[in-house]
């Protein structure tokens, strides 16, 4: 990624709301409804196109296609990968590992609410989720089906930047880690956890690499490497985590093999559901394994209020040379707009334990689907306003 050489740089993490009349487009391409290359270009390509000029338009450096692609379903699986299988789930069984955690034993009435209502997020407008009824599990060996359904993705982002007219200098693409994808995907073939997950990395590889080949900074999304903590029962100890977290890194680190790391970056958060998060694991049990990753760019939440307090966590972790963070500055978490003096305030705090050129400034998590779209992009604005204000006082004159 581009370093901030002369003012902080900003970006974000993925999830944008879709623009006005392509509301559903998210879940019909997760529905496989929209492959036809004509219908792409005529609809899918001009919707991401209008969702990149906004992101010029506030002032964003590093921009993404949205995530329209992304989603967790079945027919989204396997346009990807071969060897799974959907099935339905059994009286008593969890569809994914999020519908089982410590977290909801701790608030039942909470959760119980949420998912009659069918969110996580609480946005005003929002669509309630339909239950999930099945369970994707591998059935046979996990195998890339190659990159054409990634191709698709990359492609489309292309022609979205052209026909904008904006002068983007840096884009990027999130794809998910195998330690997040083992959230939705079970192993009832495998041996053992280890080959299932190093697989699913396998399978990975070939669309991290097309990322990168096709020009795009390479986004990892593990939000799984510290959510995965409140999914395990009993509570493990946190050296017993830290084994457990480790298998993920490894993984991680082997679908990244023989990308150069300054075109990727990783991104890890506690999930983007509005819940108490009170089960969340602290950053200081995981910050050395994090730093493993070979990755230039670390994202991580430093805006949500469980988390804003940890940016205390690196002034003793040793940042390695040569590598950058990208710390939330503005969260998913509220409806409350940041104030850009605020966004300035978590900025400059860590250009001063990271070095200036070292930071650029980001979001939390994916806002679109988390807060509502109007205030989607006056949060943006209000991360663009914040770097801002903090490059004044890091490049004086």
């Amino acid at each position: 990624m581009q370093r901030s050489t002369s003012r902080i740089r900003t970006s974000h993490v993925g999830r944008l709301p879709p623009p006005k009349g392509w509301e559903d487009m998210p879940a019909r391409l997760a529905g496989a409804e929209i492959t036809d290359p004509a219908v792409i270009a005529a609809q899918v390509t001009t919707a991401i196109a209008e969702t990149v000029k906004k992101q010029v338009d506030v002032g964003i450096d590093c921009i993404g296609d949205g995530e329209f692609w992304t989603a967790r379903s079945f027919a989204h699986y396997t346009a990807h990968f071969s060897g799974i299988e959907a099935r339905p789930v059994t009286p008593g069984e969890a569809p994914t590992t999020r519908h089982s955690t410590r977290e909801r034993d701790e608030f039942p009435d909470f959760y119980a609410d949420c998912d009659m209502a069918g969110t996580l997020f609480l946005v005003p407008g929002e669509r309630p989720m339909p239950p999930v009824t099945v369970r994707v599990v591998a059935r046979g060996p996990i195998k890339s089906k190659g990159p054409e359904a990634i191709n698709r993705q990359l492609d489309a982002f292309k022609a979205a930047i052209d026909r904008s007219g904006a002068n983007v200098d840096e884009a990027f693409v999130a794809v998910l880690a195998p330690g997040w994808l083992d959230h939705f995907i079970f192993n009832e073939y495998y041996k053992s956890e280890e080959e299932f997950l190093f697989a699913l990395a396998d399978a990975l590889r070939e669309e991290y690499r097309a990322v990168v080949a096709a020009g795009f900074v390479l986004q990892i999304d593990d939000p799984g490497l510290p959510d995965w903590w409140d999914m395990l029962k009993p509570e493990p100890t946190v050296e017993a985590y830290r084994q457990f977290a480790r298998l993920r890194i490894d993984a991680v680190n082997h679908a990244l093999a023989g990308i150069p790391e300054e075109k990727v970056r990783y991104h890890l958060c506690w999930g983007s559901w509005h819940g108490p998060h009170t089960h969340d694991l602290p950053l200081e049990h995981i910050i050395d394994l994090i730093l493993e990753v070979k990755a230039q760019t670390y994202s991580f939440e430093a805006a949500n209020v469980r988390h804003e307090h940890e940016w205390r966590v690196w002034q003793t972790a040793k940042l390695p040379a040569g590598k950058m963070l990208m710390p939330g500055v503005v969260s998913h978490a509220t409806n409350l707009v940041e104030h850009p003096q605020l966004v300035a305030d978590r900025i400059l705090r860590y250009a001063a334990i990271a070095g200036r050129e070292n930071v650029i400034a980001g979001t939390d998590c994916g806002l679109g689907g988390r807060v509502h779209a109007d205030l989607v992009w006056a949060k943006l604005r209000a991360l663009v306003d914040g770097a801002r204000l903090a490059s004044r006082s890091l490049w004086p004159g």
